[in-house]
């Protein structure tokens, strides 16, 4: 049976596997949005959360940089409308509230090769994904000097060795792209999983959206 995480599953499968992700909690009205914003702190990202929706921004139902408890307030009500008028056939859960990332963006996946079976890839993420398409590929499961070749065969590699603005320490990435290889091997399942963006900066690595296909 094939089983898809989105959203707040997505997020706690990962948590629980010692992924870091952005802080983030599911709001169901605006004051429980705002309270969460509160806790969480501001600035804060709102998502509409939906399990017929795999790409929010399609649908409108993403606002980011919300600095107050008015504003989150606001964008709730604006996101779940929109949503309910535009998408009457699809079901609403709620609104994700997420801590803003911030730091260089990229991307990380996993599909299954019907020869090579999985196979991980890493790259710019963002807007830059189609834009660039600066990805490495590499079957897992991966060692260290796999996951240190695929850093340095990007295009920009040499943005990320000397940024302009703060310096990333490259061995985070390395570490999480081994965690991932390790995460494929310990649930074989999984076939396809998509974290986009995934932020990194001197302050380390984040995971800010994710999608999971898994055969369970």
């Amino acid at each position: 049976m094939e089983k898809l995480l989105l959203g707040i599953d997505a997020f706690n499968f990962l948590e629980k596997e010692g992924f870091p992700v952005l802080k983030n909690a599911l709001a169901k009205d605006e004051n429980e949005a705002a309270g969460i914003a509160s806790e969480i702190g501001f600035p804060v990202a709102l998502k509409v959360s939906s399990p017929d929706v795999v790409h929010k921004t399609e649908t409108g139902g993403i606002m980011l940089s919300l600095k107050d408890g008015g504003e989150t307030r606001e964008a709730f009500k604006k996101i779940t409308g929109a949503f309910l008028s535009d998408h009457p056939e699809k079901r609403l859960e709620g609104v994700i509230v997420q801590q803003m990332g911030s730091g260089l963006e990229l991307i990380v996946g996993v599909l299954k090769d019907q020869q090579f079976g999985p196979v991980l890839m890493f790259g710019l993420g963002g807007i830059f994904v189609e834009a660039m398409k600066d990805v490495s590929f590499r079957c897992i499961p991966i060692e260290a000097r796999d996951a240190k070749e695929m850093v340095e065969e990007l295009q920009a590699y040499n943005a990320l060795k000397n940024p302009r603005k703060e310096m990333i320490d490259l061995s985070v990435i390395e570490d999480f792209l081994l965690q991932i290889s390790r995460l494929v091997e310990k649930h074989r399942g999984i076939y396809e999983m998509d974290l986009n963006p995934v932020f990194v900066s001197s302050r380390g690595i984040s995971i800010c959206d994710a999608r999971i296909k898994i055969n369970s």
